[in-house]
């Protein structure tokens, strides 16, 4: 399940929980939160970046382990294949 941020869109009308923003955990076909639960002041879900864990090994390994072939420029129009 997904983790969804939200902040208080009215500063004037939040709570401190709200005012700083908090994540919720909800379904991934949820409904956004429109108001806060302590409070009651209206909700806006801020866009956040996904949270994916680094790739293990790097790029030109993962493509070799891929079967697919680099080559690097020698000449004009002559190209060395490196893998």
């Amino acid at each position: 399940m997904p983790l969804r941020d939200y902040i208080c869109a009215d500063p004037a009308r939040s709570c401190p929980h709200c005012l700083k923003g908090f994540e919720a955990l909800e379904h991934a076909g949820a409904t956004p939160l429109l108001t806060c639960s302590r409070c009651g002041a209206p909700l806006v879900r801020q866009i956040s970046a996904p949270r994916v864990p680094p790739a293990k090994g790097s790029f030109t390994d993962r493509a070799k382990r891929a079967g697919f072939h680099q080559f690097k420029r020698k000449d004009q129009g002559t190209y060395e294949r490196q893998f």
